[in-house]
C-alpha cells in the first residue's frame, strides 16, 4: 500500500482517485483554492457536485496547507488549474525529497523573462530543479474514469523506470498506462490538442471536420518537432488520442462550432459558453505572442486563424 496526495480537488484530482483506492492505495485528497468544493466534500458525505458521484469511502480529504507537503508520501499528484500552478511551485521551491510527482495539469506558459514557451512541469521546476517530476496526460474524460470506464493514459519521465513504477501504483483493470520518456512532447501534444480540438468543431460538416482533423494532426506534428519533442508523441494517445476525445465533444469543439457559424470569440463567449472555462482560448492567449512571431506562419495556418480569431476577436477564416 502506497500513500498518495491528491492536490487538487476538482473532476480530474477526485476522479483520480477511484483507480488508486481501488489498486489499495492510501489517498489523500485535498483543495488548495476553492473553499466552498472543500466544505461539499467535508460535509456533504463526499458527493463531488461536478462527478454527480459519491467518492470511495476510503478516500481522505483533509484542507491544503502547505505542512501537508512536509508528511510522508510515495506519490504526489498534481491536479490543479495551470492557473494554479503557479502557487504549487512556490509551496515546493523548498521541497527537498525524492518524492514522485505526477502532473496531470494540461498547459503552457510564455515565460517573458527567457522569451520561451514552457510547459507545466518545467515551471512546477523553477527554483528547485531537484524535483522528481512525471507528467500524465491522455484521452481521458474525468466523469468515465469516475465511473470505471475503461481508460487510456501515458505516463512521461525521461527515465522510463519511474514512469512504469507510477503506472504500476495507479494501473487497474479499467485504468492502463503506456510510459515514455519524452515529456516535452507529451506536454507540448496534450495541451495544444485543445486549441486544434476548437479547429476541428468549426468545420460545417463531418467531412470538413475530418479534413480539419488530418490537417490538424500535420501541424501538431510540426510543432512538436519545434518545440523539441518527438513527433512519434503525437500519433499516441497524448495527440492523437486527446485530440479525437476534444474534438467530437467537449467545451472547445462546441466554442470551434460557434466560431465555424460566424460568431467571433467575444460574443460567441458572453451569448451561450459565458460560465464556461475554454482551455483552448485560454492557451490561444497564453502562446500567441511568442507563436505569432517566432514560428513559420506557412507550417501552421490553422494555429494562427484560430490566434488571430480568439485573440484579435475576429471571424475565423481557415484556408489551407
Amino acid at each position: 500500500m502506497k500513500k498518495v496526495l491528491i492536490i487538487g480537488g476538482g473532476a480530474m484530482g477526485a476522479a483520480f482517485s477511484v483507480p488508486l483506492i481501488d489498486n489499495n492505495q492510501k489517498v489523500t485528497l485535498t483543495e488548495p483554492y476553492n473553499t466552498k468544493l472543500l466544505n461539499q466534500l467535508l460535509h456533504k458525505k463526499k458527493f463531488h457536485p461536478s462527478l454527480k458521484i459519491v467518492l470511495p469511502k476510503r478516500l481522505s480529504i483533509k484542507k491544503f496547507s502547505p505542512h501537508i507537503l512536509s508528511q510522508k508520501w510515495d506519490l504526489i499528484v498534481i491536479a490543479v488549474s495551470s492557473i494554479g500552478i503557479e502557487l504549487i511551485r512556490k509551496h515546493l521551491k523548498d521541497f527537498k525529497k525524492k518524492t514522485s510527482i505526477l502532473v496531470l495539469t494540461k498547459g503552457l506558459k510564455y515565460d517573458r523573462k527567457i522569451n520561451k514557451i514552457i510547459t507545466m512541469s518545467e515551471q512546477l521546476s523553477i527554483g528547485n530543479k531537484n524535483l522528481n517530476i512525471s507528467v500524465l496526460k491522455g484521452p481521458c474524460l474525468a466523469k468515465e474514469l469516475a465511473k470505471k470506464i475503461k481508460s487510456y493514459t501515458v505516463i512521461a519521465n525521461k527515465n522510463i523506470r519511474i514512469a512504469e513504477k507510477i503506472g504500476k501504483i495507479i494501473s487497474t483493470n479499467y485504468y492502463k498506462t503506456e510510459h515514455l520518456t519524452d515529456v516535452r512532447g507529451v506536454e507540448f501534444s496534450s495541451a495544444i490538442k485543445n486549441i486544434y480540438s476548437m479547429i476541428v468543431g468549426s468545420g460545417e460538416g463531418k467531412n470538413t471536420s475530418s479534413a480539419l482533423f488530418r490537417k490538424s494532426f500535420d501541424e501538431m506534428e510540426y510543432l512538436i518537432k519545434f518545440f523539441k519533442g518527438k513527433t512519434e508523441t503525437v500519433r499516441g494517445l497524448a495527440g492523437l488520442g486527446d485530440l479525437y476525445v476534444s474534438a467530437v465533444g467537449g467545451r472547445n469543439s462546441k466554442m470551434g462550432e460557434y466560431l465555424g457559424k460566424g460568431f467571433n470569440f467575444k460574443n460567441a463567449k458572453r451569448k451561450f459558453m459565458k460560465k464556461d472555462t475554454i482551455e483552448g482560448a485560454d492557451l490561444a492567449y497564453e502562446i500567441a505572442p511568442y507563436i505569432l512571431k517566432k514560428v513559420n506562419r506557412k507550417k501552421i495556418p490553422l494555429m494562427i486563424s484560430l490566434l488571430n480569431a480568439v485573440t484579435k476577436n475576429k471571424k475565423l477564416k481557415i484556408t489551407y
